[in-house]
């Protein structure tokens, strides 16, 4: 066997956790995911004739607050109407309409991006033909549960299931975005196959898992676009607030004509009107269908598909993480982390033995270990002419190289000590120590042997360890500060689990961890008031991913893995668990910090409209007027007019969201009220001063 002689730094090259467009942290990332960009402003043109079909009664009044505008708006045009030479009435009017279609605006550029995104999973999705294993050729479409269908390469797969016969090499670009295949085989945890990628080589045997139209790319097409989204409970909760708020003014100003009366003044329709409007939380009311939508549409960017919105909000309030050591914490396999040698051996020695005997082994570990005494030692793989190379096997646990009358070997503990000692060696009394100290930190050591003229002799060994991925002990110290614990779950024993998670830096672990053990935890936690988030890709898991609060399944685990959590990851990368948290935090720290705003926005507003109606006949009232409007007239529409441009000028944060920074809850309170609660009192002084100079400045008016 003659090894490779290229550089192989390619294969052990340390992997970076790139974050994803529009990272909550505010992090930059690559393009090229499912998903539009952030949020452009021509849109806004887009999306306007679906607002303005949103006129409809039956759809305004899914929403309780805009459909109080609603019914506000048509009263002041019917009133209009009767005055028709009334511009002030004609004026009010315009933008409280302009107010109702801004809301719908917002809520149709969110769902106008879902929409763009499904219609290139349409693209995606191809009417194709099964071949059932029984010799019939049916269309895809006519397929139903249990069937066998046998696909080979070039052909679309008909529909969603599981390998149960074969491997093959699957390109699922049309699903993930990336183009690099992927390997799908029966027995194991990359069994599920979806409809509508293609095979790229061999031949599968597929067991149908569903029925056609509930294929996960038909499921895609319908969350995405929001056709299925549902009100999150939080969502429902603040609408509720809001109604009730709603309910509140509308009272109060119901209470107005009468004061007015007595006060020997006259309150017209138009102007209750204006004043319930800009009274009530129009902002927040007219964004909140906007933000659940983003939130969704950020998972999605990501290549995470959401089940349903209580699941991206649970994401943000999750205060357990439960994470997979293999691929999450750390990347699975083995690599080689230091050369130890035994007393008289130098170490520049040892290495060059163990890269020699590594050539001819092509396991991660083996590789890895030629890349350390290259990166150590600027040692190079070299052709060796009249080399015998031994190729690693899972007999001889062992690889090496026999070149003139030198010999050297490379493998388990075991199994070198015995190889020395047929040959008449001794293993070094030092060499069992380093073998027994490496075991105690959780690593695994590896000898390496040499025989020559001197005899056959252990030179020393190589500690192998399961590597931590870099920068992992920073975000969960932003996990840290956010509040959440986190628990890496792993089969290994607990000594080497203990190792692994005191260089990870994770809260706990839990080590040798069965179905059973993992379901445990997490109902311990959750009888604590704890919700729980945890990533599976295999059947094993499906039972904790379905007991956990926000379940992330891997795309290329197992149907049952898929159908138990409420999330999948397309890409099937564990670590974006830690970025579904920050979306699920983002997501309801938007919808906290706009809803501060809008309230505090209100109150402003109420110092515009109030001494503007009542300060001609309470002449006190005239103090309240501090941003010295013109007229009354006047402040009423500049009120209005503020009240629907609000509404445009922050619909691209409602998309884009607010940037979360992992900070204390008291702390992100204050900055919250800080920012959007102070922001939201003085813009309006601000903006509505601004507008009446605009407005008493008109010829006329």
């Amino acid at each position: 066997m003659t090894p490779r002689t290229e550089p192989r730094e390619d294969a052990m090259s340390t992997p970076t956790l790139a974050p994803h467009r529009d990272d909550p942290t505010g992090r930059k990332a690559p393009e090229g995911r499912v998903g539009a960009g952030l949020f452009d402003p021509g849109q806004l043109l887009t999306s306007l004739p679906e607002a303005l079909r949103k006129l409809d009664p039956r759809v305004m009044v899914k929403s309780p607050v805009m459909f109080v505008v609603w019914i506000g708006s048509l009263l002041t045009t019917v009133f209009s109407c009767a005055h028709p030479g009334d511009w002030f009435g004609w004026t009010i009017s315009a933008w409280l309409w302009l107010t109702v279609v801004f809301a719908n605006l917002a809520e149709a550029v969110a769902e106008g991006r879902g929409k763009a995104q499904a219609d290139t999973l349409r693209r995606a999705k191809t009417d194709s033909v099964a071949r059932k294993m029984d010799g019939s050729v049916v269309p895809g479409t006519e397929l139903r549960i249990g069937d066998l269908v046998a696909c080979e390469a070039g052909d679309v797969i008909p529909g969603d299931g599981d390998v149960v016969e074969g491997v093959a090499s699957v390109d699922e670009s049309a699903i993930t975005g990336e183009s690099a295949p992927v390997i799908r085989e029966s027995g194991g945890d990359r069994s599920a196959v979806t409809g509508g990628t293609k095979v790229l080589s061999d031949r599968i045997v597929i067991r149908i898992t569903t029925r056609p139209g509930e294929t996960f790319i038909d499921r895609m097409i319908n969350l995405v676009e929001g056709a299925a989204r549902q009100k999150t409970p939080n969502e429902i909760a603040l609408n509720i607030l809001l109604a009730s708020l709603t309910i509140v003014f509308l009272l109060a100003c119901a209470t107005l004509p009468p004061f007015a009366g007595y006060a020997g003044t006259h309150l017209t329709m138009v102007v209750l009107v204006a004043l319930l409007v800009c009274l009530i939380p129009t902002t927040i009311g007219a964004l909140l269908s906007a933000i659940g939508i983003a939130g969704m549409d950020r998972l999605v960017q990501r290549n995470v598909l959401a089940m349903s919105g209580r699941a991206v909000e649970a994401a943000g309030d999750v205060s357990t993480l439960l994470l997979d050591k293999t691929g999450t914490v750390t990347y699975g396999n083995r690599r080689a982390a230091a050369f130890v040698p035994v007393a008289g051996t130098a170490e520049a020695e040892l290495a060059d033995a163990a890269q020699l005997s590594s050539l001819a082994d092509e396991t991660p570990e083996g590789r890895s270990v030629v890349v350390l005494a290259k990166e150590r030692y600027g040692l190079r793989e070299r052709q060796l002419v009249g080399a015998d190379w031994i190729a690693f096997t899972a007999q001889t646990r062992m690889s090496g190289v026999d070149i003139g009358g030198r010999r050297v070997r490379k493998g388990a503990a075991g199994s070198v000590a015995a190889w020395v000692k047929e040959r008449g060696g001794t293993v070094a009394g030092d060499a069992d120590g380093i073998a027994a100290r490496i075991s105690e930190a959780g690593g695994t050591p590896l000898l390496v042997a040499v025989e020559d003229s001197d005899g056959a002799r252990v030179l020393g060994v190589i500690h192998l360890k399961d590597v931590v991925k870099d920068g992992m002990r920073e975000r969960f110290g932003e996990l840290r500060r956010m509040g959440i614990k986190t628990v890496m779950i792993t089969g290994d024993n607990p000594l080497t689990a203990k190792a692994i998670a005191d260089e990870a830096g994770v809260d706990d672990f839990l080590a040798e961890a069965t179905p059973e053990d993992k379901m445990a935890l997490i109902k311990r936690e959750q009888a604590d008031g704890k919700l729980v988030a945890m990533t599976g890709d295999g059947t094993n898991d499906a039972p904790a991913l379905a007991q956990a609060d926000v379940g992330v399944a891997m795309n290329t685990g197992t149907s049952a893995a898929k159908e138990a959590g409420n999330m999948v990851d397309l890409d099937s990368d564990p670590t974006k668990l830690i970025e579904i948290v920050g979306i699920g935090k983002q997501l309801l720290i938007t919808r906290g910090a706009l809803t501060t705003f809008s309230i505090a926005n209100d109150v402003a507003k109420y110092f515009a409209i109030i001494p503007a109606l009542f300060a001609a006949v309470y002449p006190g009232l005239d103090r309240l007027n501090i941003m010295g409007l013109s007229s009354p007239d006047s402040a009423i529409l500049s009120a209005v007019v503020f009240n629907a441009l609000i509404i445009i000028a922050l619909v691209p944060l409602s998309l884009r969201g607010v940037r979360y920074r992992p900070v204390s809850a008291d702390r992100m309170l204050r900055r919250n009220i800080t920012i959007y609660g102070l922001g939201g009192l003085i813009a309006p002084f601000i903006g509505i001063k601004l507008i009446d100079l605009l407005i008493s400045s008109i010829p006329g008016l």
